[in-house]
């Protein structure tokens, strides 16, 4: 009778270890799915704001050669302070305008970068709970 006791412990403690590790197994997969998912968001979202800073760079030039052009065509002093004074306010109002949009950009591709390490973090949460 001893004997099967112990068969039985012995059993129950091989299907508790088997169980242990085919979940650790799971959790290794997911977790290992979820980073490259992630890597690639990342990868994605850096590509995205190297293309917008780029962009904006190649605007910004755009807008001083042609403030140049502009400031040197002028006739008289009083032409050219109004002209000035034109300038920096499209100056201020692009690079706020233009702020605003990196930031949204950036919060939004590494928000999408990172939903799925969020995604498993809450499903590992709700795991624990129940």
């Amino acid at each position: 009778m001893a004997n099967r006791f112990e068969e039985q412990i012995s059993t129950a403690n091989a299907d508790a270890l088997s169980k242990s590790a085919y979940t650790a197994e799971k959790i290794m997969k997911e977790s290992t799915n979820t980073l490259t998912e992630s890597g690639n968001g990342s990868a994605a979202a850096v590509q995205k704001l190297t293309k917008a800073y780029q962009e904006l760079a190649t605007r910004n030039v755009r807008n001083l050669t042609a403030a140049m052009e502009a400031l040197s065509a002028v006739k008289s002093p009083a032409e050219f302070m109004e002209l000035q004074q034109r300038l920096v306010k499209d100056s201020v109002e692009a690079a706020v305008n233009d702020s605003r949009q990196i930031a949204e950009l950036t919060n939004a591709v590494f928000t999408a970068a990172f939903e799925p390490v969020k995604k498993q973090f809450e499903a590992a949460q709700k795991t624990a709970r129940t």
